[in-house]
């Protein structure tokens, strides 16, 4: 085994404290390379490292966590990547206590770019930066591999699978979570933990954000899902300002707070984050030593994740419901988007199949004439833009199967592998390389065995060779193959039989495509659904129907109850509270036909970029003018969108599909205005404060404003306060927004608001995760707080509203 796993199994280990800071007292200019110094000022690097590894840090990071391409080019570094990390594993290296028992580790930060749709990266460039970093430090003698201080969960798959493919390590990979217990971008502690363990980390937490007592509210989410070991790196506390310097008030003592119940929950790895110092390590230290530290890991279980939700998928788990509407056979319609490049009907059929109760959606495009390697990416980019239900992706081409991996957020479940030696040699490595489970057909060259005994027979082939490549047998779920029944009748109760045998005798989960037991027969409802009450009987686990199909939910939902699978009967009754016991004797009149108006907003909130075009057309040909379309549409459905946001209904990439939506729309309005000059709401201004590199708030916030009117100045990033005062007293702006990410630059918010004030410019903050509060941005004297984008917007108007 591992020196580094051996270890973490035995006890918990120390890991370092923020270095950042550290260097900046000795000797780092504001808004200089951190990681240049590892070049240019060794001793510097070696000595922050050395009293660490001292106070009893049995884990030394290497000073490279803005190491790679992305970041090094603001310095005009980027072709030092293999020196700097190389020379940065070598001095951690050189200075620990213990070296046969102390473990470097190279880390791995984020680019301060996100990977499309919600940024401009592509996957395959993301996993390229990343490769060439991990190469680095592995030359350079890093015995693990730590990706910390991500926002963005595709970002951090993409961080990690370089590190699988580049280096024979192990990997411990860390989310930033702010106080609502998500990621910027709307991820929660549990969604990320099933993704990493998925993709083989082999230690999984947070870091930064947070301080101890909320770092451990997440962690208990992460361990509710995964059997990882896991890893906490909390701040000292949220920073206060006191006498003009930003401080982080927990105390060493404080930070061992949650010893005992850290280690009762699976914490194998210990460190801090910002604002911690040789000193708080040394108390961790001490006090762990002084505890026992033995766990044992909790069994793992099948759990399917998107960016934002969690499904599991087992024999003791509530049958999972499959949507099965997004494929095309049989539906012209969606074939011709599929061939045209478009996804309205993928797009509804997600938002309708969930709110009908689809847990996943299978995702099939496989029309005749389509490019279902880029229909496929460009489906599933549409799905997650509208709802968050985790993803089947339905291919039998490995291509596009391998694109739909890419595109997709989260842990998906792929349909699927069969019993032949082709369909196993291809699938499988995809299946383990990206993460997913898989759905195994019970069938093979032979075709479909006659036999409940012939099918288990496939399904433990299909469970060794799984097995045999890395995959869990929590993350199988067989397909025992319901056959039309007009036909085979006999094959239905094999099909029960198989099912239960594979549920009983072999704890495995099983699926069916439970609709296709009855083609050929009149009143097909009524033998899907009675043939899928009998399956739920038996342990189905997962079941590919249409969700729409009220017969089948009627039985899926009264299965669970008498199954005890719905405690309380809780879901059945919010499902049919207010429905009325018998039928109204006069059918209810249909609503109105939604106005232009009202289809205008909704396209916003759909992000429907591919109809809003043509929406705004017939607005025109209606009459509207372009304020009517802009206002009372266009904006309404913007607004909706930010009370959906604010109500944790969406996230951040559907709030920027939604205004990605808005530009289209107002590309389209400009036309009409034949050189006019839209009525500005106010000019802002925007930059990140001087030796910060981080912009993507930043962004966001200047994409919300230019979509509610505004006319926006973008300075961009590392900017000085006397080039930020100078160009908003030459533009006459209305305010200035001033963001900033790293802890090391927050003293600079205040440098530049003091020159503003000065200047009789008004100003307010943004920033990223929770490391600046309402409480510091009044201490600095900000004019408004926002905790994210679009809280920024409405502060923003009604700010200027009461000027």
């Amino acid at each position: 085994m591992n020196r580094f796993l051996e270890a973490i199994q035995q006890r918990v280990l120390i890991l370092d404290g923020a270095m950042g800071t550290m260097l900046q007292a000795r000797g780092l200019a504001a808004g200089g390379c951190p990681e240049l110094m590892n070049l240019e000022k060794p001793e510097v690097v070696e000595g922050v490292h050395r009293d660490y590894a001292q106070a009893g840090a049995q884990i030394i990071v290497t000073n490279t966590f803005g190491g790679t391409r992305s970041k090094l080019e603001h310095y005009g570094l980027e072709d030092k990547v293999y020196e700097i990390n190389v020379q940065a594993a070598r001095l951690a290296r050189a200075a620990l206590a213990d070296p046969a028992n102390d473990f470097v580790a190279g880390s791995i930060g984020p680019t301060g770019r996100f990977v499309e749709p919600v940024g401009d990266a592509t996957f395959d460039e993301m996993v390229e930066i990343y490769a060439e970093q991990v190469k680095a430090l592995v030359a350079g003698g890093v015995d693990l591999l730590t990706c910390e201080t991500f926002l963005d969960i595709r970002e951090l798959k993409a961080a990690v699978m370089a590190c699988r493919e580049y280096a024979d390590v192990p990997v411990m990979a860390m989310m930033t979570f702010d106080d609502g217990g998500r990621t910027v971008l709307g991820t929660p502690p549990a969604a990320a933990a099933v993704m990493l363990e998925g993709l083989g980390v082999d230690v999984v937490g947070t870091n930064c954000g947070l301080g101890i007592d909320g770092m451990y509210e997440l962690l208990g989410q992460m361990r509710d899902v995964c059997s990882c070991p896991l890893i906490a790196q909390a701040n000292a506390g949220l920073p206060i300002l006191k006498d003009g310097e930003t401080i982080f008030p927990a105390t060493p003592v404080e930070m061992t707070s949650h010893h005992d119940q850290l280690i009762a929950l699976g914490v194998r790895v210990l460190g801090g984050c910002c604002g911690t110092t040789p000193e708080h390590i040394r108390v961790m230290r001490q006090a762990m030593d002084e505890r026992g530290q033995q766990w044992t890991a909790p069994a793992r279980r099948g759990v399917l994740s998107s960016r934002t939700q969690v499904v599991a998928v087992g024999p003791e788990q509530p049958c999972a419901i499959i949507g099965e509407r997004i494929n095309p056979t049989g539906k012209k319609g969606y074939s011709a988007e599929l061939r045209e490049g478009k996804t309205a009907y993928i797009r509804r059929e997600a938002q309708q199949q969930t709110d009908a109760g689809a847990t996943l959606l299978d995702v099939n495009c496989g029309a005749p004439g389509a490019d279902e390697p880029l229909a496929l990416e460009r489906a599933v980019h549409a799905i997650t833009g509208v709802v968050g239900t985790p993803l089947v992706l339905d291919s039998s081409d490995p291509i596009a199967l391998e694109r739909g991996l890419k595109a997709a957020d989260g842990k998906v479940l792929i349909n699927s592998v069969n019993g032949e030696e082709k369909s196993l040699a291809t699938v499988l490595p995809l299946a383990k390389k990206y993460g997913a489970a898989i759905i195994g057909l019970t069938l093979d060259g032979q075709g479909i065995p006659q036999t409940a005994e012939g099918r288990v027979e496939i399904a433990e082939r299909i469970i060794e060779r799984a097995q045999a490549v890395g995959i869990q047998r929590c993350d199988i779920v067989i397909d025992c193959l319901a056959l039309t029944v007009s036909a085979e009748q006999g094959q239905a109760i094999e099909t029960l039989k198989a099912i239960r045998t594979l549920t009983q005798d072999h704890g495995m989960a099983t699926v069916l495509g439970v609709s296709n037991i009855s083609f050929g027969l009149p009143r097909r409802p009524l033998m899907s659904s009675t043939f899928f009450a009998m399956a739920l009987q038996a342990g189905l686990s997962a079941a590919i129907i249409n969700p729409k199909d009220q017969a089948m939910m009627d039985a899926f939902r009264s299965a669970m109850v008498l199954l005890g699978k719905d405690l309380r009967a809780e879901r059945y009754i919010d499902a049919y509270a207010e429905v009325q016991e018998t039928a109204p004797a006069v059918a209810a009149v249909a609503g109105a036909e939604p106005s232009i108006r009202e289809r205008l907003a909704q396209a916003i909130i759909d992000g429907d970029q591919d109809g809003v075009v043509a929406l705004v057309e017939l607005a025109l040909k209606d009459g509207l003018d372009v304020l009517q379309i802009s206002n009372e549409g266009l904006l309404a459905g913007l607004e909706e969108v930010g009370r959906r946001f604010g109500a944790n209904r969406i996230f951040l990439p559907q709030v920027l599909l939604s205004a990605e939506t808005m530009k289209t729309a107002f590309a389209r309005l400009r036309q009409e205005m034949k050189g006019e000059q839209v009525a500005s709401l106010g000019k802002i201004m925007m930059a990140t404060v001087e030796g910060d590199i981080h912009d993507i708030g930043k962004n966001i916030v200047c994409t919300l404003l230019e979509n509610h009117g505004y006319e926006v100045i973008d300075l961009g990033k590392n900017v000085s306060a006397a080039h930020i005062v100078e160009q908003a007293q030459a533009a006459h702006v209305d305010a200035v927004g001033l963001s900033a990410l790293m802890t090391t630059t927050l003293q600079q918010m205040q440098i530049t608001i003091d020159a503003l004030k000065e200047a009789g410019v008004k100003v307010f903050t943004m920033v990223g995760g929770a490391v600046v509060t309402q409480d510091y941005a009044d201490e600095i004297g900000a004019d408004l707080y926002a905790e994210d984008a679009l809280e920024a917007v409405a502060k923003i108007k009604q700010m200027l509203h009461n000027a």
